[in-house]
């Protein structure tokens, strides 16, 4: 029989287990189903309590904070806040992010109210279990806590899945159990490893072979094997940038990443040949991925839109190792887990090829056997070099495009800047234009799958606070229509003293994207008709903001920028410590034409123009 502490709450039972996972930080919404938790968690002093003006940002924040970190906590009150956090809970779900969610309920005494006599009180609904429903559709395990005997149980089970499943859970406690009495933490929370079994050791070696098959059918015409690995979003949530790094380091196969994968290893890595985005990547990467490589190794790369980017398929000449299985061609291979794939695929390519066997340029091997045409680069370090072209002032200031400030902002990373950067990049053209910057480990995050706009916003709260990229200043690039509907979250960086650069792309307040997506052709025509109605958005002087959210010790600061000339004097600010506008978050307002969009867009748009 388990022991009741009386020194032990249900509120201090979760406090210390969410402390015990290294949670430092906790965001959220509060109202007064909550205040019983969230003081006991001050009391304990382990997890700092960030306030945020929307609940939504709350999820973005824990969102981010886990993608860096490895698990994240959002809190919320009943129905009103819980189905605000709805969005970014089922974000994390489809991203496989482990967020842990709470939400606050009515006390116990008027759920029997409301069974016996049909009595409401505030945020309950007739449907008793209406919370608890939506969220088991975007979590792994969800629990209602109204027994404080099952409650250190209950909690246990739900951040044990969370932390195996890498996805997010749901703890509903009713108000009243917060001070409740009950036994204290045990055993650690421990994430439990799947079995790998003597089935489980055939089915990966028959996949090894099937890999090793295909490449030895595909090879290039030299009679040279030429496979490309496909590193993707699996490989950061399971944290396996580090075997990642010794498979390519081992055997010298190049590789690209997947948008959602970006920055998990170092992209100065030399065997690394960009961000593959289907018909939205750069040329150059779509020429040596598609056209010189032979066969593709995806490795935790999911075939999502965006990672395809306008294909509709992969071939019979991909592998796709994702989901906890494996595709080689046509053949799959369930219950293959990433982890043991990685060093059984290395061993057996040092085994075939030899150490280094498969190290290869692919841009200078392709341009050399295409008869050195004059738009490709000559090799891998012309390609990383294009990116970081340098963009000295001019004479003449030119209007700001898309590609115009990515390249900038490329050679700013690169080169002039002395200070380590998280960028955090929003949903659509902001996403395109973001994924050829050149980064180090950790030093991107965005949204790939769920594209939920407005998401990098809070995300950048997370990303700055988590312990590992603390030192970080956030870069955010969002949309102006994605800026519209989360630029409350700017409070939260004013407030907590955040460096934070939040380019907001003001493309003539209007929704870009959607635009692209529905009616391509209005970026084609010469006569530069009106967009949609539906897509215009109401405009609003974005760096003006600052001055709401900015107080007497929290300062904030927006500036616009229209020309290169402009973005060059900024850029320039952003190296000096001492300039105001690196106290606290600077908001830039980035002035772009309607007719304008990132080039790797143009695939879109029928006999696109130069804008």
């Amino acid at each position: 029989m388990i022991a009741v502490d009386p020194g032990c709450t249900v509120a201090r039972y979760l406090a210390l287990r969410l402390a015990e996972l290294g949670i430092t930080h906790l965001f959220g919404v509060p109202g007064n189903h909550l205040g019983p938790f969230l003081t006991t968690l001050r009391a304990e002093g382990d997890i700092e309590w960030v306030g945020t003006p929307t609940e939504g940002g709350a999820g973005q924040a824990a969102d981010a904070y886990a993608r860096i970190h490895g698990i994240g906590a959002a809190a919320v009150t009943y129905s009103v806040g819980a189905f605000n956090l709805l969005n970014a809970c089922g974000g994390a779900y489809v991203e496989r992010v482990p967020l842990v969610a709470v939400n606050a309920s009515p006390p116990y005494e008027q759920w029997q109210n409301q069974r016996a006599l049909g009595l409401l009180t505030s945020h309950m609904s007739p449907r008793t279990e209406s919370n608890l429903d939506v969220y088991r559709q975007v979590t792994v395990d969800a629990q209602v806590i109204s027994h404080p005997g099952l409650a250190p149980g209950q909690i246990d089970a739900a951040l044990t899945a969370c932390l195996t499943e890498r996805r997010p859970v749901y703890l509903e406690v009713m108000e009243d159990l917060w001070d409740e009495p009950c036994a204290e933490p045990e055993a650690p929370i421990v994430r439990r490893e799947r079995p790998f079994s003597a089935r489980n050791r055939t089915m990966l070696d028959n996949a090894v072979h099937a890999i090793l098959t295909l490449i030895e059918e595909h090879p290039g015409p030299d009679g040279r094997p030429r496979p490309i690995v496909w590193a993707g979003e699996e490989t950061d949530r399971f944290r396996l940038g580090g075997q990642l790094t010794d498979l390519v380091e081992a055997t010298g196969v190049p590789f690209c990443t997947t948008v959602g994968a970006k920055a998990v290893v170092d992209e100065d890595q030399p065997q690394f040949h960009g961000v593959y985005n289907g018909h939205a990547s750069h040329p150059d990467v779509h020429w040596v991925f598609r056209e010189w490589a032979t066969c593709r190794i995806g490795l935790g790369a999911w075939s999502t839109s965006k990672n395809l980017g306008g294909e509709q398929s992969v071939g019979t000449d991909w592998v796709m190792a994702a989901n906890g299985g494996v595709s080689v061609g046509t053949s799959y291979f369930p219950d293959v887990q990433l982890e043991q794939l990685l060093p059984a695929l290395q061993d057996a390519l040092v085994k075939t090829y030899g150490s280094g066997g498969l190290t290869a340029d692919y841009y200078a091997e392709a341009h050399a056997h295409h008869g050195a045409p004059e738009h490709r680069p000559a090799a891998l370090e012309h390609h990383r070099a294009s990116l970081r072209v340098s963009r000295s002032a001019s004479r003449h200031p030119e209007h700001l495009t898309y590609d115009g400030v990515f390249d900038r902002i490329n050679h700013f990373l690169g080169h002039e800047t002395r200070e380590d950067w998280t960028v955090v990049s929003d949903a659509a053209f902001s996403l395109i234009g973001s994924m050829n910057l050149s980064l180090p480990a950790g030093g991107f995050l965005s949204q790939v799958s769920w594209l939920s706009i407005g998401w990098s916003v809070g995300a950048a709260t997370g990303a700055a606070l988590a312990p590992e990229r603390a030192p970080a200043r956030p870069m955010v690039f969002v949309g102006d229509g994605a800026f519209q509907e989360t630029c409350q979250e700017i409070s939260t960086h004013t407030r907590l003293g955040l460096p934070s650069v939040v380019f907001v792309m003001d493309n003539g307040h209007f929704y870009g994207i959607e635009q692209m997506l529905v009616h391509p052709s209005y970026y084609a025509e010469q006569d530069r008709a009106e967009p949609d109605f539906y897509n215009v958005l109401h405009p609003w002087h974005y760096d003006r903001l600052a001055a709401v959210f900015a107080g007497k010790d929290t300062p904030a600061n927006g500036v616009h920028v229209t020309d290169t000339a402009e973005l060059d004097a900024l850029l320039a600010r952003l190296t000096d410590p001492a300039d105001p506008v690196n106290a606290g978050p600077l908001l830039v307002r980035v002035r772009l034409r309607r007719h304008d969009y990132p080039r790797a867009m143009a695939y879109k748009v029928p006999n696109p123009t130069t804008t």
